[in-house]
């Protein structure tokens, strides 16, 4: 796996991880994973992902914002073809950019020379939305626990977006524009606001 850079966005310990692809006519071969080369990351070094999991996702199909605990699961993910955009938000009690998300533009075609992973520890609610038909893969540092998730629901007026990429906000708002689908689950999640005064809540301070 050649890894070409890793960067940190406005919320520091949510890492982006480019690596190369090698393109000739033929198309492309890559290295998606190798634990060799992640275990050179200091973030990622004593991570073991016990769980891999693959979505597909129609054109403005909004997913999240999940989080889970019992295990605490910690998430690597990518576009394996299509358009998607990541959504975090960190539900981290006592953290200085508790309550902000931030969003991460995540196109893949096949003629691009690089791809890349979103690293998402646990302490974040995550969800993405998509811009065209999609399929995203996502590495998992625990086993799925139905009893042990929660979500916050993506429209709520109470997260805030002042440190979130503009044009990645703009985006946003214009998939809800358009007609967001929502599954019932999601439509149905707590807001902030809900989730700051569920007892649950504690399990995510720092």
């Amino acid at each position: 796996m050649k890894i070409l850079e890793t960067k940190n966005l406005a919320i520091p310990e949510i890492k982006v991880i480019r690596f190369a692809r090698f393109n000739d006519e033929r198309g492309y071969f890559t290295e998606t994973f190798r634990k060799s080369d992640f275990n050179t990351l200091p973030f990622l070094k004593e991570i073991l992902f016990l769980q891999v999991n693959e979505s597909c996702s129609k054109p403005n199909v909004m997913r999240g914002l999940h989080f889970q605990w019992n295990p605490y699961v910690g998430k690597l993910i990518r576009t394996f073809q299509g358009h998607m955009v990541d959504m975090v938000l960190d539900i981290r009690k006592n953290s200085s950019t508790y309550g902000k998300i931030i969003a991460y533009n995540m196109p893949s075609k096949p003629d691009f020379n690089y791809g890349e992973w979103i690293w998402i520890p646990p302490g974040f609610a995550h969800g993405n939305f998509f811009l065209e038909a999609t399929v995203i893969e996502y590495f998992c540092t625990g086993e799925y626990n139905p009893h042990c998730e929660a979500g916050i629901m993506p429209l709520s007026k109470d997260i805030d977006w002042s440190i979130c990429d503009v044009a990645m906000k703009k985006q946003f708002d214009l998939v809800v524009k358009n007609g967001v689908f929502l599954s019932k689950k999601d439509k149905e999640g707590l807001s902030l606001t809900q989730w700051a005064a569920d007892p649950r809540s504690k399990f995510f301070s720092i």
